[in-house]
């Protein structure tokens, strides 16, 4: 009797549980695209990658590559996306598995990652200045041995975010729990305590309209199966990112939070020193100095970043 009160209960617990996911993702609706510019779609083994553009196609390219966290997206580059398409064709794609670009229930991997960095870039781009950030840095620079980048410019790289647990990843791809579970990663009150903690200096820095469309790309249909396998450990290339930027030929520079908890700022020196980069540090900002003060990262970028008339 117990028993089957108990298999009633968990029974009655899921089927609610499935009802408040359902719910959500129908309270989110369909999601628009992060960016103001032409839309358009990329077609890579079976993905449908959503990206935006802006600026003179016959200007120098310069390809974003947005953080991986929960709710990524390439909103992370609004405050900034506009001003260089005033010199540049700038191109902006959600990665797969976030924003705009098709969730399907595949294994993601730092190795899938690395080879849409790659393909995209040589297929979209031409001679590219590519600005990353965060884990997608390591990416984009393991992918710059056959890119023909310009530059590469990367804010808080880190190729090391967590150990590997397959176990965590299982439990979030799991149809149920698993999407209770990341319906309340990507709550609302959890977005502001990591934008807060992690993301942002000063909370007055973050716009309301930023997390409810964090709150929002967190709840379409798939949203937590590549962000499973980023709290699993999948996500994280094995490579040492300082040799790795030692040992190519490109021109390095890394933009960095003074205030970065995450990535701190030690590691920024020790990367800077080890692959002879330039390193820009701004002052009270954490992992998104270029959302929280466009203003300055672009001076201390745009100096460095060729141009047309850099080439007459």
């Amino acid at each position: 009797m117990r028993l089957r009160r108990l298999l009633a209960g968990v029974g009655t617990g899921l089927a609610a549980t499935a009802g408040a996911n359902a719910l959500l993702t129908a309270r989110a609706g369909r999601l628009d695209p992060a960016l103001d510019g032409d839309h358009a779609q990329y077609r890579w083994r079976g993905f449908d990658i959503s990206y935006t553009e802006a600026g003179d196609p016959d200007d120098p390219d310069v390809l974003l590559l947005h953080g991986i966290h929960a709710a990524a997206s390439s909103r992370e580059f609004d405050r900034v996306f506009d001003r260089l398409a005033e010199n540049y064709h700038v191109v902006a794609p959600d990665l797969p598995g976030f924003g705009c670009t098709d969730r399907p229930a595949v294994g993601y991997t730092a190795a899938l990652y690395e080879s849409f960095v790659r393909d995209f870039a040589n297929d979209v781009t031409e001679n590219a200045i590519c600005i990353a950030s965060s884990l997608t840095g390591a990416f984009a620079a393991l992918a710059a041995d056959s890119v023909d980048f310009e530059r590469l410019v990367l804010v808080c790289p880190t190729a090391d975010t967590t150990v590997k647990r397959p176990w965590l990843r299982g439990l979030f791809r799991t149809p149920v729990v698993g999407t209770g579970l990341f319906n309340l990663l990507v709550s609302k009150p959890s977005l502001e305590y990591f934008d807060q903690r992690d993301a942002y200096y000063h909370p007055q820095s973050i716009d309301p309209d930023v997390v409810e469309y964090q709150w929002r790309t967190g709840h379409q249909e798939n949203a937590r199966f590549a962000p499973a396998s980023f709290v699993g450990g999948f996500l994280d290339p094995v490579v040492d990112l300082g040799s790795e930027l030692a040992d190519g030929d490109l021109p390095v520079t890394l933009v960095w939070g003074r205030e970065s908890k995450i990535v701190p700022l030690a590691e920024g020196r020790r990367l800077a020193d080890e692959a002879d980069a330039r390193l820009v540090v701004l002052d009270e900002s954490r992992i998104l100095p270029h959302a929280e003060h466009p203003e300055s990262f672009l001076s201390a970028v745009e100096p460095e970043l060729p141009r047309l008339e850099d080439d007459g």
